[in-house]
């Protein structure tokens, strides 16, 4: 499965949505589509990179040693563990999800003109760049900002969740 994943993963993730997003026409539901089976390769690196540290921890091998069950020490121990990991890991790629739906709207295969994005209110900006650059300049800036912010809620939650930063 993972081999499969390296293979999948080679491909760039721009590309990867752009190539699904010209078989599944444009719209919204299409894009979380897309954006869903694109994404999800870089989690499965992360959760499998995890799992396989935290179960050869001590206190995987001592819940072992006194007969724990496999189902047990996935439940009390490997889900716990790496959940932290799994959050900071997704808040961190939303970013990168929020732009590449902008970036698709901004070159109209994602979302049509009369819903709201901000690919197109930039695409609509650009278009009137000489006489309005507050048009572009304002969804740039919003794409900017919800980009920081999610970055650093990302970095704070792995400062928090992260138990290495803890001692």
């Amino acid at each position: 499965m993972m081999n499969i994943v390296d293979i999948l993963y080679s491909v760039p993730v721009l590309l990867y949505v752009i190539l699904l997003m010209v078989v599944l026409k444009p719209g919204l539901t299409n894009i979380f589509i897309a954006l869903g089976i694109a994404y999800w390769l870089q989690m499965a690196r992360i959760v499998r990179g995890q799992m396989l540290v935290i179960k050869e921890q001590e206190y995987v091998l001592a819940a072992r040693t006194i007969g724990a069950s496999s189902w047990r020490i996935l439940l009390r121990h490997l889900i716990p563990n790496s959940m932290g990991a799994i959050i900071v890991t997704m808040t961190l790629a939303i970013p990168d999800a929020i732009f590449t739906e902008a970036f698709l709207s901004f070159i109209g295969l994602g979302v049509s003109a009369p819903m709201a994005s901000w690919g197109v209110l930039a695409s609509e900006g650009v278009n009137s760049l000489r006489s309005y650059p507050f048009q572009l300049f304002f969804p740039a800036l919003a794409i900017s900002i919800t980009m920081l912010a999610f970055n650093f809620f990302g970095d704070g939650l792995r400062d928090a969740l992260d138990p290495r930063m803890r001692r």
